[in-house]
């Protein structure tokens, strides 16, 4: 009776088949069919299947991490399964470490290799011909040849102060409060927990407006656009998939908010909360990052 027991303790849960991969596939067709046929102009039609493929996901996020609570609030889940979830989030975050390391590479090359080539140093200096007097500068916020009667170049790159380092504190102080919540998990204050997570997500979404007006400032009042040079597609692609990071966790962060008020963690059993807290410190770590190479220097 007792090996028996320690059995059913050991043994991994394997849940039942589950319609939720077909949903998935399903969604994900929908979102980039009906993205494809937004970019080419496709009218409604590609609007309504862009709208279905968003809602279709969102029922399945809603579906099958509900059904994933449900089993580990049920008892469902040991230590192994515990610990194939942490790996998981573990090289959830690594592939979205790659994503961005990937995205500063291409900002070094450009600054360090490609534009100094074409201003007539370094191993290919050679490839000054193509715009004959160009002079290498960064930030580059205007085409070479660029047609100004049709073309209204940027006035000026982003600077690091501002809303940029006002931007920095606030995700920082959103690492703190979201520290402080662990603390309060850890000592069973389950008030605790809810006031930083609630701190945490105001934050986080004052962070979002003020990037949002950041890019409405740069887009109308300096004439910075995408079209603004390899510094403009630059920025906008780092800057932008960032904020994306940050909405991600924030919708993350009422999830777990939500399930804190339910007191659905205890001291020994709180994978789901650590698992947004890596993902959050990772957001805070990669806008430093960002402050410093895209806005900085």
């Amino acid at each position: 009776m007792v090996h028996a027991t320690h059995a059913d303790k050991e043994a991994y849960f394997i849940p039942e088949p589950s319609h939720w991969p077909i949903v998935a596939v399903s969604g994900m067709f929908l979102l980039f069919f009906g993205l494809v046929l937004t970019i080419n102009k496709m009218g409604l039609v590609g609007s309504l299947i862009l709208v279905s493929g968003f809602a279709l996901l969102a029922h399945l996020l809603f579906g099958w991490f509900g059904t994933v609570i449900d089993e580990n609030l049920s008892g469902k889940y040991n230590g192994q399964v515990d610990r194939s979830f942490r790996q998981g989030m573990f090289w959830f975050i690594a592939s979205e470490a790659a994503f961005f390391i990937t995205f500063f590479g291409c900002l070094f090359y450009l600054r360090n290799i490609t534009l100094p080539w074409l201003g007539g140093e370094g191993q290919l200096a050679t490839s000054n011909i193509l715009w004959e007097g160009f002079q290498y500068n960064w930030p580059l916020i205007s085409l070479p040849d660029a047609d100004t009667t049709k073309y209204v170049p940027a006035k000026e790159a982003m600077g690091p102060w501002g809303i940029p380092f006002l931007n920095t504190i606030i995700l920082l102080s959103s690492g703190v409060t979201l520290t402080w919540a662990h603390w309060g998990l850890k000592k069973n204050s389950n008030k605790q927990l809810v006031r930083g997570l609630i701190l945490t997500i105001s934050l986080g979404v004052l962070f979002f407006g003020l990037q949002a007006y950041e890019y409405w400032h740069a887009h109308h009042a300096m004439d910075l656009t995408l079209n603004s040079g390899v510094y403009g597609s630059t920025f906008y692609m780092l800057t932008g998939f960032h904020g994306l990071h940050v909405t991600i966790g924030t919708i993350m962060l009422i999830v777990i908010a939500v399930r804190s008020a339910r007191q659905h963690f205890t001291e020994h059993n709180h994978f789901a909360f650590e698992a947004v807290a890596w993902y959050w410190h990772f957001v805070d770590v990669v806008w430093i990052a960002l402050f410093i190479f895209v806005y900085w220097l």
